[in-house]
């Protein structure tokens, strides 16, 4: 079974990316460089990808970690992640600059949604729903949260005891 994993874009930060793409094109055309599209779209490729690789590092292990089914182990590392993210908030909050990301949601709400979900997946409920709480509080109109949250609560009205709609 596959892990689903949701990815939101905020297609506005796209423009100052691709500024920066042109800008690089731009000093590699004023070297003199032939195929200075190639050599500018590349070079923001390895910045962008260094960024992430080495800002997100516990991030990027969680994801992974999740994507094998290491639940428990990945909620560390989503836990660090938000940490680190909390101690330096400017890294998130202007992430289509430092980290060339094109996320609508912050990598601490992320990290927020990933310990949730990964607590759901461990049977650990109430954990992942005081989680999905701490999202809303942080970020009012996350959309993630607010679909969990309706989707444990129907849920547990659905289990609730004296309910039972097949013996009807």
């Amino acid at each position: 079974m596959s892990t689903p994993i949701v990815r939101q874009t905020a297609w506005i930060s796209l423009l100052p990316q691709l500024g920066f793409m042109g800008f690089l094109m731009l000093l590699y055309y004023a070297a003199g460089t032939d195929q200075f599209i190639i050599f500018g779209a590349g070079t923001y490729l390895v910045i962008s990808r260094s960024l992430r690789f080495f800002l997100l590092k516990h991030h990027r292990q969680a994801v992974a970690l999740v994507k094998a089914g290491d639940f428990r182990a990945a909620i560390s590392g989503f836990q660090s992640s938000y940490n680190f993210l909390n101690k330096y908030p400017w890294i998130d909050r202007y992430r289509y600059l430092t980290l060339l990301s094109s996320s609508r949601p912050s990598y601490k709400e992320m990290a927020l949604n990933n310990i949730a979900f990964s607590y759901s997946q461990i049977g650990e409920g109430e954990k992942a729903i005081l989680y999905y709480n701490q999202m809303l509080a942080e970020y009012p109109e996350s959309e993630l949260a607010k679909a969990a949250l309706n989707f444990i609560s129907s849920i547990r009205d659905r289990d609730a005891p004296g309910e039972n709609p097949e013996g009807m």
